[in-house]
């Protein structure tokens, strides 16, 4: 009697089988997802992307924090307390939706929460995470600056202290959340070095301003921080973390978020391509029964495939507390790079219907090239890539 196994049914939306790699609970945390960006984001997000605006982003922040998105991978403080491989799915789904929803969630969850779990005090905590992770109070991180975004030692934004207060002067630029936000962490220097402070945003002397005309990331808040004179208890700055090694840890927790939120934008334009090339007509039969486009879908799945599998190494290695900040750049530089090519693909399948808002592929397209910049520029992960490679530094 043969003892094989029953080949299963070969699933053409998981070539790879990847799910396979998946634990049940894993499976059911990315469905959630799915389950909540279908009914609140996609009927409305191809709207909020050509007005411009993100409409009822509070309501978006209360149903994300309702399901247990924000802060999903933070223990402790009301905060779900997920494994890093689960949230990075999580990503994966939000910005299969759309980059700017998924730039909410992880300024939110990986830049401003994780800033406060990860350096802030226990007052600090237990006053903002909380109603961070329910979606009651919205954070941003301010650390970028109109002059200074590679190169975030030189920020000019001052911190200096006032017998017991500490005030700040200066500006950060392309920041998220910045005019909806509760609360900003601000980085900013001082006579110590670069520390970071947790700003109420009704603060006198704090003010945000939302960046119009983006033809990118546009269902997405973004702002300029006006810090002018804003002064601040002593017990608002961070207590024991002086310098870069700061802001930069956070950055490297966004950057995971990145590494598969870019396979989201990669996957959605992926199957819209897939689904048009099989309804599409031309010289008598659908175009997907064209040799050049199988071979165009074939190379955008096996680049979709790889990028989903390097995120999942990455998950793995984040979990088991190995991952190095080298190998989140090596994943960003990647991945984000892939899916660009991926969505300028699908969209010469999609032809003229392919920069039409009825279809998803030119919205990723346009998101990702803000994506490609921010949390590290290519040139800065190539450098990074490149000293893991060689031993040698080489940013000046």
């Amino acid at each position: 009697m043969s003892t094989a196994k029953k080949m299963p049914p070969l699933n053409p939306r998981d070539l790879a089988g990847i799910d396979d790699l998946l634990s049940d609970e894993e499976k059911a945390i990315r469905a959630t997802v799915r389950t909540v960006c279908e009914k609140t984001v996609d009927p409305y997000v191809a709207e909020w992307f050509e007005a411009g605006e993100l409409t009822d982003v509070r309501e978006l922040a209360r149903e994300f924090g309702r399901n247990g998105f924000l802060g999903m991978h933070l223990e402790g403080y009301d905060c779900p307390g997920m494994s890093a491989t689960a949230y990075g799915l999580a990503c994966l789904e939000l910005e299969a939706s759309d980059s700017g929803i998924r730039s909410l969630v992880s300024v939110q969850g990986s830049l401003a929460m994780f800033a406060i779990h990860r350096w802030g005090s226990e007052e600090q905590k237990q006053q903002w995470l909380p109603n961070m992770a329910a979606g009651e109070a919205i954070g941003c991180f301010g650390l970028t600056e109109p002059d200074h975004g590679s190169d975030p030692a030189s920020m000019r934004t001052r911190a200096r202290r006032d017998g017991d207060d500490w005030v700040l002067d200066g500006r950060k630029m392309w920041i998220t959340n910045g005019s909806v936000a509760d609360v900003s962490v601000v980085w900013a220097q001082t006579d110590e070095g670069i520390r970071g402070f947790v700003v109420p945003t009704d603060t006198p002397g704090f003010s945000a301003n939302t960046i119009k005309h983006k033809m990118s990331l546009r269902a997405s808040v973004t702002s300029e921080l006006v810090l002018d004179g804003v002064r601040l208890p002593a017990d608002a700055v961070f207590p024991e973390v002086i310098g870069l090694k700061g802001p930069l840890s956070c950055l490297d927790e966004a950057r995971y978020g990145i590494v598969w939120g870019a396979m989201g934008a990669a996957r959605s334009s992926l199957e819209a391509a897939i689904d048009y090339s099989k309804e599409r007509e031309q010289f008598g039969k659908p175009i997907g029964g064209f040799q050049l486009t199988q071979a165009k879908l074939a190379d955008m799945e096996l680049e979709y495939v790889k990028g989903v599998l390097l995120a999942l190494h990455l998950g793995r290695r984040k979990d088991a507390g190995t991952v190095r900040p080298e190998q989140i750049s090596l994943g960003k530089l990647n991945n984000v790079r892939e899916a660009m090519e991926i969505c300028r693909t699908a969209r010469t399948i999609l032809g003229a219907n392919g920069i039409s808002l009825e279809y998803p592929v030119i919205r990723h397209a346009n998101n990702l090239e803000s994506v490609l910049t921010y949390e590290g520029t290519v040139e800065m992960h190539t450098l990074v890539v490149g000293q893991a490679l060689t031993g040698l530094p080489a940013f000046r």
